[in-house]
């Protein structure tokens, strides 16, 4: 059985939200994988720009800093230099000063830190498990997919565990600002302006800023110096330090970041399972499985569908000419289904190996931090599901977000048979 049959009509258009409702568009992403791979694409909302769709463009693109920069902002949105400053994180930053940023934090989100989470993290999903399956018919992606990601990242990054609840409806409304469920100011449907020097010009912004300044100013404080978000404000080897607003755009990042990526994981891993009925056997029986099993899931679900670079000089491609100014989407979800690099995409296959998706953004300095974390929370989560389960079923039908940004199913109704 196929988990999912895209429906558009090859050739829709990338840079509506509403593109994006029945998931993905993937006709037109293999459409243009054959005969345009690098496709000038019109935004009405602002400057046209470059779709990259193949799997080795972007890695070869992603490798070349000097060329494709990060910092003029990763969305497809425009924004003025003045807002860029206002709002950028060190995502939004190129090597040296990325660099800088990234070698204070890369040590606390190793593997092997990450590693001694496991247990917390195996008793978090006993307690969300437990709570979910009782009901036997619910919604997987909010009684379990959004249930462990932001309790953990509570945990590694030193959060009260009551204000956890309110930084996923933020954490919500700010990545998923273009749609109605989370936000009720949509960035493409109403007036944001007034939130424009706020990250992802939206209002959660401005009440996660506040937040985040009165949350130091209580560590401080207590002398409380644990925790990644003491680290991010420590002197690089250089002296500098960051700012406030740059302190206060990184926790709006960590709180984003940290939350959709496995969520939306654990969401498309649940909707796979559903679908592909062997493989609920193939995880009770274990074993090297696990090894496998986290990545093909990841690349499946591939919550960042892309991220944006702007071209510092010409560059050629495919005959084409990328010129110094122009704006370039990496297509992570055409990538993820390029059919070159992955036998039958479309399917997910737990032992998948090698598996070379690029849902972390492989290949270039701003792979994500948190993926050991991710990795493991999706592992130990299956782990924990598949052994309390004999089938698992649609009740009804998923409903993917309204973004062309963040990828994930936010409504996800199954049933259950208990073990």
């Amino acid at each position: 059985m196929t988990v999912w049959t895209p429906t558009d009509d090859g050739h829709a258009d990338l840079t509506s939200h509403d593109t994006f409702l029945n998931g993905p568009p993937h006709n037109t992403f293999a459409r243009l994988r054959r005969e345009d791979p690098l496709h000038w694409t019109e935004y009405p909302q602002g400057q046209d720009f470059w779709s990259v769709t193949r799997h080795a463009d972007i890695l070869e693109m992603n490798r070349n800093t000097e060329v494709f920069s990060s910092a003029r902002g990763i969305r497809m949105e425009d924004q003025s230099y003045e807002e860029y400053l206002a709002r950028r994180t060190f995502q939004e930053t190129d090597p040296p000063e990325h660099t800088r940023t990234r070698m204070k934090l890369v040590r606390a989100f190793s593997k092997t830190v990450m590693a001694q989470y496991e247990e917390d993290i195996r008793a978090l999903c006993d307690t969300i498990l437990d709570q979910a399956l009782e009901k036997e018919t619910f919604d997987a992606t909010k009684e379990i997919a959004r249930q462990l990601p932001m309790r953990m990242l509570g945990r590694v990054v030193g959060l009260p565990d009551e204000d956890l609840p309110w930084l996923v409806e933020k954490g919500d409304a700010l990545i998923a600002n273009t749609d109605p469920d989370f936000t009720s100011h949509v960035l493409d449907k109403m007036d944001t302006d007034e939130f424009r020097m706020m990250p992802f010009n939206s209002p959660a912004g401005a009440e996660l800023y506040a937040y985040a300044k009165e949350l130091m100013a209580r560590k401080e404080r207590e002398g409380d110096t644990s925790g990644v978000l003491h680290l991010i404000r420590e002197p690089a080897k250089d002296g500098s330090v960051i700012s406030d607003t740059e302190f206060r755009n990184f926790f709006c990042l960590l709180v984003a970041a940290g939350n959709d990526t496995t969520r939306y994981s654990i969401a498309a891993g649940i909707q796979a399972l559903c679908h592909q009925p062997e493989l609920l056997g193939q995880m009770q029986e274990g074993g090297d499985i696990w090894e496998t099993a986290p990545d093909e899931i990841i690349r499946w679900a591939t919550p960042a569908l892309y991220f944006r670079r702007t071209a510092t000089r010409d560059f050629e491609m495919h005959g084409k000419t990328i010129r110094a100014g122009d704006k370039v989407l990496y297509w992570f979800a055409s990538a993820n289904r390029d059919e070159t690099v992955f036998d039958d995409p479309f399917r997910v296959n737990l032992r998948r190996s090698p598996n070379r998706h690029l849902s972390f953004g492989q290949g270039g300095p701003h792979v994500c931090l948190g993926m050991w974390l991710a990795r493991l929370e999706v592992r130990v989560l299956f782990q924990e599901l598949v052994k309390r389960i004999r089938s698992i079923e649609p009740a009804g039908p998923h409903r993917f977000l309204r973004s062309n940004f963040v990828g994930g199913i936010k409504e996800l109704p199954v049933t259950v048979r208990l073990a």
